[in-house]
């Protein structure tokens, strides 16, 4: 994002990407997922996200509030996100109707805030009063309520995350003076909160509310916002993580992950090194001890003990944590460029944000669930859901353009292997590349300019790949394998200059840390998923070795295998053989599958067979005889079984939430026969 910014980084960002409308994307998956999350923004209504916030301000709304969180005291984060999504889309397609919508929201935005008379909007009910009683130090948080409210400056960060996306991604400088007047809102209502009172409130879920003020003085110059930005400073995760200290196991993923976006965000604009230590140790963290083969983490959307997955395969990784764990890699990729910040982008873009919105319908995305065993995807309705994930959702599939490629100076950084054209306006210079991935490993750069240009250009070479041939105007082209992962070719390239690379792609395996034996299955960059029947277990795998295995898949088309002689499956007269097809998991939308396998050697499996029946018939007996199950401690579950009290508090004891109620109460509904 080009910030129109008075203040810049205070440290050397060594690449950075290009803005949204200097490229456009090129038929395949990517634009597909696009094209279907266009037509949805566009159907829908702001006046139904508007809604609340009138009714808030004692204005008449002018149509009926959408459903789902839309309708709880979450109300408003949509919006945010609807802001940031049609801003995004007009930057990268040039679509008037996207500006038409956030031009109509942001002066109903500065309505609501003339009738409340202050910077003040919201629309969850009873905000107002809440709000008050924080400013006076009456602050009661369960964890993921603020004074009866869920997760209020959570929902107040994408608000003003959207206004910024409009006034950068659209020039509309009103948005900029509605953000302005609702942040110096914010400065005046915690203006006298002391410091002990600041980390009671931050208890509470809260977002990524210090990376819009870190932004807002940025774009201003104005300190206040960057001291604003550096109260929103959440001691009890931050401080060990400076200290790189994993206190990780317990917490809620995605109430982690924007605190960090907004460290990274701070050592940009101020160089203190310890914001530099949170972000790179937590990224580190994350991505070797908690990450799954779609390059999402967190199963029930909590952090367990690092490297233990395998006893972790339920409701398996949100997307709302690879949405913003990709924000973060950014921001990692543009002080050090390196291709493993870069291969891990690019499997959790193709593997999990590909893969969580509908592959025909737009507006149907997938909040968790992805890696169960067995999976099957939970879509949202286009109206009447609104989760946290449909709303980072709807800017996952508007900026698929922003990190294919990037520069510094002279160096032009090929990142993602996605059909797009660049139009690299600084030097006049258009590069257009014909991607053959997902299906096959042959990729096109085609140079147009007006004059001859020296480039240092760099290709990622990726991890699934052992070797790369590259051919300049059909001749062999040495390139140098440098340490940051990248190819890299310095030359005077010219007008009709073309580079062919040839990505030989394999199947391989991806297993679990703690369960070696339980494994994925990819092609090249693709994560594969194995198609199962209704109410089908997942089979088991039997053979000598991991190559012998991978030699038993036989290749049907470009993308899709069949396996036929070493999958097992539990039926009325004991375990038979079965065939399974895998397909990318990305093209899958109703049938379930199953992403992980157990495989054995056939001694192992004779020991193993008798145990696994009886461990799949408990299960079995074990859901059929439950009603209703919580997890005390955990937001949605709460949530879902509309949990309530005064004076209780959560925590974790031996990788388990608990709650408790010290001279207090909760209460909660749950099903009966």
């Amino acid at each position: 994002m080009d910030f129109p910014a008075k203040v810049g980084p205070q440290v050397q960002l060594s690449a950075q990407p290009f803005n949204l409308n200097e490229v456009k994307l090129l038929d395949g998956p990517f634009k597909k997922a696009m094209e279907l999350n266009a037509e949805w923004l566009l159907s829908l209504e702001p006046d139904r996200f508007l809604a609340w916030f009138r009714k808030e301000a004692g204005l008449e709304p002018k149509a009926e509030v959408y459903g789902g969180w839309e309708s709880e005291t979450i109300a408003g984060h949509s919006l945010g996100h609807y802001m940031s999504a049609c801003a995004m889309m007009y930057a990268n397609t040039g679509q008037e109707a996207f500006k038409q919508k956030t031009d109509y929201i942001v002066d109903e935005l500065a309505a609501v805030q003339d009738t409340h008379g202050s910077g003040y909007m919201s629309a969850f009910p009873n905000g107002k009063r809440a709000f008050e009683e924080v400013s006076r130090g009456e602050i009661r948080s369960g964890g993921f309520d603020l004074n009866g409210i869920w997760v209020p400056w959570y929902t107040q960060h994408k608000l003003m995350a959207g206004l910024r996306d409009v006034y950068v991604y659209t020039g509309n400088k009103k948005a900029l003076d509605v953000w302005i007047r609702h942040a110096d809102w914010i400065d005046q209502l915690l203006a006298n909160l002391n410091d002990e009172q600041w980390q009671r409130m931050l208890a509470c879920e809260h977002g990524g509310i210090n990376e819009t003020f870190a932004d807002l003085y940025a774009i201003t110059g104005d300190k206040r916002y960057l001291a604003l930005a550096e109260k929103f400073y959440h001691k009890a995760v931050l401080d060990p993580l400076s200290e790189q200290r994993n206190i990780l196991p317990g917490l809620h993923a995605n109430t982690q992950i924007p605190k960090i976006i907004g460290s990274a965000r701070l050592y940009e604009l101020t160089a203190k090194e310890r914001y530099e230590t949170i972000a790179e140790f937590f990224w580190t963290t994350v991505v070797n001890h908690y990450t799954y083969a779609n390059g999402g983490n967190s199963a029930e959307e909590y952090f367990g003990q690092p490297d233990r997955l395998a006893e972790r395969m339920h409701d398996t990784t949100e997307t709302c944590n690879t949405y913003n764990m990709l924000k973060l890699t950014r921001h990692l990729f543009a002080w050090k460029p390196n291709a493993s910040y870069m291969d891990y982008y690019e499997r959790a873009l193709l593997n999990h944000i590909l893969a969580h919105q509908h592959p025909e319908e737009g507006g149907r995305l997938v909040y968790k669930g992805f890696l169960d065993m067995p999976a099957r995807k939970g879509f949202s309705h286009p109206t009447r859901s609104f989760w946290c994930c449909v709303g980072t959702g709807m800017e996952n599939h508007a900026k698929y353009a922003d990190t294919i490629y990037a520069h510094a100076n002279d160096t032009l950084y090929v990142n993602l292997f996605i059909s797009s054209v660049l139009n690299w306006k600084d030097k006049g210079i258009t590069l257009t590349q014909q991607s053959q991935l997902p299906p096959a490993g042959r990729v096109t750069l085609s140079f147009a300019s007006d004059k001859p240009q020296r480039l240092e250009l760099k290709i990622r070479k990726p991890y699934w790949t052992t070797s790369v041939t590259v051919t300049l105007n059909g001749q062999p082209m040495p390139a140098t394998l440098e340490d940051d992962g990248y190819l890299t070719l310095r030359r005077i390239f010219e007008q009709g200059d073309q580079i062919v690379l040839t990505l030989p792609m394999n199947l391989h395996t991806s297993p679990l840390p703690d369960m070696p034996n339980r494994t994925a299955f990819l092609y090249g960059p693709t994560l594969l998923a194995a198609l199962l029947n209704e109410r089908q277990e997942p089979p088991v795998l039997v053979a000598e070795n991991t190559e012998v295995l991978l030699k038993s898949f036989k290749q049907t088309a470009p993308l899709e295998f069949i396996l036929d002689s070493a999958a097992r499956q539990l039926g009325p007269n004991g375990w038979q053989p079965i065939s399974l097809k895998f397909i990318p998991l990305y093209t899958i939308a109703e049938q379930p599958y199953a992403v992980y396998l157990d495989v054995f050697d056939p001694d192992a499996w004779a020991e193993k067979e008798a145990e696994f029946a009886a461990e799949q018939e408990r299960l079995r007996r074990l859901e059929a005889m439950s009603i209703d199950t919580l997890q005390l401690g955990q937001m949605q579950p709460e949530r879902d079984h509309n949990l309530t009290g005064e004076r209780t508090n959560v925590g974790t004891f031996g990788g388990r939430m608990w709650r408790d109620a010290y001279n207090g109460w909760f209460e909660f509904d749950m099903k009966v026969l």
